[in-house]
């Protein structure tokens, strides 16, 4: 069985939607975790009737992820973002490419949906960075066997860059598997706060966090905003 856990946060607006698209995986077997960091609006009473568990954790992408993980059955865990869609047959294609014995988690490469000409771009790139460093993120729909993922200690419980930590982690047991079926994301980040200036950010932010800079300030600095009281 594949466990798909999808961490929320006010996402009243597209959960709905999103579960929809995962309800011929479900019909194939497959569990839906969805996992709550604190929303003030429906999100929780929406998820309930289209996944099997929809439970709540503390606030913190890695926390809520780490919390589905611990809740799910599954022997492979993935781990998606409320706005991206994965590709047709996902769950049959991570089982096969596991099943080859190439490795023990992986990545979709990604297309991002938006107006902008400049998203195809953004997502070729971000396509052939994960090829090259063995690093994936969290709009590429991570996948990893139970048994690595606990091996590595799941996701460092940090705000920011949490993908790539648990990438380094897992990439020292084995590259990655890139599979070119494309997960679709939103480009509303990029698109709201202007294509260019997100990948600039987003590559300072990777640079100094490369370099030893605390992820509690570049969290902040991305825009992420301190628990609620």
């Amino acid at each position: 069985m594949i466990s798909i856990v999808i961490p929320v946060l006010d996402e009243a607006d597209g959960i709905v939607s999103a579960l929809q698209a995962l309800q011929p995986l479900r019909a194939r077997g497959g569990e839906v975790i969805v996992v709550d960091g604190g929303s003030v609006d429906a999100t929780l009473e929406l998820a309930r009737p289209l996944a099997d568990q929809a439970i709540s954790a503390p606030r913190g992408r890695a926390r809520q992820m780490n919390a589905g993980a611990a809740a799910a059955s599954g022997a492979v865990l993935l781990f998606l973002h409320a706005d991206t869609r994965l590709p047709e047959e996902a769950d049959r294609l991570i089982l096969d490419a596991l099943a080859a014995g190439k490795g023990q988690w992986g990545r979709f490469d990604v297309e991002i949906a938006g107006d902008s000409p400049w998203l195809g771009v953004v997502a070729r790139m971000m396509n052939l960075r994960s090829r090259l460093t063995g690093i994936a993120t969290g709009d590429q729909a991570m996948f990893v066997s139970r048994a690595a993922f606990l091996a590595v200690g799941g996701f460092p419980e940090i705000p920011l860059m949490e993908d790539i930590a648990l990438s380094k982690a897992l990439r020292q047991r084995g590259r990655p598997l890139c599979l070119t079926a494309r997960a679709t994301t939103s480009g509303r980040r990029w698109e709201t706060h202007g294509v260019w200036r997100t990948i600039l950010l987003m590559w300072w932010l990777r640079l100094r966090y490369f370099f030893g800079a605390d992820p509690q300030r570049l969290a902040c600095e991305y825009g992420y905003v301190p628990d609620r009281p």
